[in-house]
């Protein structure tokens, strides 16, 4: 796994450092809020190990921008202060998990790994772009948080551009996956179809339409931009 660790107490940032990569972790370590903001939102981790308490942006700040960019890795707090208050607003801005200091680093990393197992079962049943969520279990998706109500032939629609972001999927690609027709011509189904799902998505937000018309060709969900 690769983890980044976001902690401005050498002694701590030693010793978790050291039992990360004893447990074969790959590990990003930095001292202050600015450095690890930027590492955060321009590469991936499996996990974000952060202290609420550092120079530069506070963790909490930290985490508000990362949510607010749709950037959803793990997030385990480490705070020294063991107030409820401080552990509501964590959760409630998106982290994951917290941890008071003083800690067992083998507790931290048992929590990681529990996190990675959630995290792949709910990678496994939504899929996420962005700020557009598709539950393949109960069948739903989700514009900026707000459900958007499709048919059974929009969701499969949705769901087959969705799998592959920023791939260009023609209309008999389309056609042949989402109806099971091999080849039809003459319709526009698919044209009706992609209009209808962005018209209930523009009745549920009005930003932007993640599917992108590529003219003469077909269609693709835009990939989004961890930066923008």
């Amino acid at each position: 796994m690769n983890i980044l660790l976001i902690e401005d107490e050498k002694r701590i940032r030693d010793f978790v450092c050291c039992g990360f990569r004893e447990q074969g972790f790959v590990v990003d370590c930095c001292d202050n809020g600015d450095e690890g903001f930027q590492k955060a939102r321009s590469r991936e981790y499996s996990a974000i190990v952060l202290d609420i308490m550092l120079p530069g942006r506070d963790g909490l700040s930290i985490l508000g921008s990362l949510r607010k960019l749709g950037i959803n890795t793990p997030v385990i707090l480490l705070t020294a202060r063991n107030e409820l208050g401080d552990r509501i607003e964590g959760l409630n801005l998106g982290a994951d998990d917290y941890l008071a200091k003083p800690f067992f680093v083998e507790e931290l990393i048992a929590r990681i790994h529990a996190l990675q197992r959630r995290v792949t079962g709910d990678r496994q049943n939504n899929i996420v772009s962005g700020n557009f969520r598709l539950d393949r279990i109960h069948r739903e998706v989700y514009w900026c948080e707000q459900s958007v109500g499709l048919t059974g032939r929009e969701f499969n629609l949705i769901e087959y551009l969705m799998r592959s972001p920023g791939r260009v999927f023609t209309r008999t690609q389309i056609m042949s996956h989402v109806w099971g027709y091999d080849f039809a011509p003459n319709t526009n189904v698919v044209d009706v179809c992609i209009k209808r799902i962005r018209k209930k998505i523009s009745l549920v937000n009005d930003d932007e339409s993640p599917i992108e018309s590529i003219r003469g060709v077909g269609y693709r969900f835009k990939k989004c931009d961890m930066n923008p």
